[in-house]
C-alpha cells in the first residue's frame, strides 16, 4: 500500500489533494443543478470568460481571484444581457460571448514576454502548488455555496422541472435563475486555480454527471457526486506522481473516464 499513502505523506501533496477535495465538492454541489438544468455550455463559456480578466490580473500583478472574478461576473451577466436586449438566444449570446472573451484574453496574454508560461498556468493551473490561502478561499466558498443552495433548495427545483409553477408558488424564477448563474461564476472562480479556467470544467461536469447515473434526487446527486470528485482527485494525484503527469489534467481525465465507467457500469446492471 505505500504507492497509495507515500505520496501523501508529503506537505504540497497535503495541501493539492485538500485543496482539491474542497474544489470537488463546490463543483458537486453547483454541477448538479448545470447537469439538471442543462447549462454545461454556461458553465464552460464562463470558464473560459474569465481568462481577460485573469491575465490582467496576472500582468498588473495583482490577486489572479480578483481579475478571474471581475471577468467571469461580466461574463455571466453579459449573457442575459445581450439575450434579453437583441433578437439573439440565449446559447447564441452565450457563444458569441465565449469566443469574444477567450480572443481578448488571448491577445491580453500575447502581450506578455512569458506568454506560453502564463497561458499554460491560467488554462491548466497547478493544483500540486496549492498555499493555505487558497485552501481558506476554497472552505469559505464551499461554506458560502452551501448555504445559497440550502436557502434556495425550493426555488431551484421548481425551476428546473416546470417554470410556471414556480412563479404560481411565488418563487421568483427569474432571481432564482439569476441566483443560479452565480452560484455556477462563484464555483468556477474559487476552483479555477486549482485546475485552471479549462480543466475545472470537467470537476463540474463529470462528477455530476457520473452520479446522476445512480441517483434520482438533488441531494442524493450531489452527495455521490462529490464522492466522485473527491476519488477523481485521488487518482488524479496518485496518478501525477507516479507518471510524472500534470496534476490538473490528471485530475480532470479521471474525473470523465469515472463518467464511462458509471455508465457502462449502470448499463449492465438490471434496472
Amino acid at each position: 500500500m505505500a504507492w497509495l499513502t507515500d505520496p501523501f505523506a508529503l506537505p504540497f501533496l497535503q495541501r493539492a489533494l485538500l485543496g482539491g477535495s474542497l474544489a470537488a465538492v463546490i463543483c458537486a454541489v453547483v454541477g448538479t443543478w448545470v447537469v439538471v438544468r442543462g447549462m454545461a455550455f454556461l458553465g464552460e463559456a464562463v470558464a473560459h470568460g474569465m481568462l481577460p480578466g485573469v491575465a490582467v490580473a496576472a500582468l498588473a500583478g495583482w490577486p489572479l481571484l480578483v481579475g478571474a472574478a471581475a471577468s467571469a461576473g461580466v461574463m455571466s451577466v453579459g449573457v442575459g444581457v445581450v439575450a434579453r436586449r437583441t433578437r439573439l438566444s440565449s446559447d447564441t449570446a452565450t457563444g458569441l460571448l465565449f469566443v469574444g472573451m477567450l480572443s481578448l484574453g488571448v491577445v491580453i496574454v500575447s502581450r506578455s514576454r512569458s506568454f506560453a508560461t502564463d497561458l499554460t498556468a491560467i488554462l491548466f493551473g497547478d493544483v500540486l502548488a496549492i498555499q493555505t490561502g487558497e485552501l481558506t478561499t476554497l472552505a469559505v466558498a464551499l461554506l458560502l455555496i452551501l448555504a445559497v443552495c440550502a436557502v434556495s433548495h425550493r426555488a431551484f427545483v421548481a425551476l428546473a422541472f416546470d417554470r410556471r409553477t414556480a412563479t404560481t408558488l411565488g418563487l421568483r424564477p427569474d432571481v432564482a435563475n439569476v441566483v443560479l448563474g452565480l452560484l455556477v461564476t462563484a464555483a468556477i472562480v474559487a476552483s479555477f486555480q486549482a485546475l485552471g479556467s479549462l480543466l475545472v470544467v470537467a470537476l463540474l461536469l463529470a462528477p455530476a454527471a457520473a452520479a446522476r447515473q445512480w441517483t434520482h434526487r438533488v441531494p442524493s446527486t450531489m452527495a455521490l457526486g462529490a464522492a466522485f470528485g473527491v476519488t477523481a482527485v485521488v487518482a488524479g494525484l496518485l496518478l501525477s506522481w507516479h507518471a510524472s503527469t500534470a496534476g490538473g489534467a490528471s485530475i480532470a481525465g479521471c474525473s470523465v473516464a469515472l463518467v464511462a465507467v458509471s455508465v457502462a457500469v449502470r448499463a449492465a446492471v438490471p434496472r
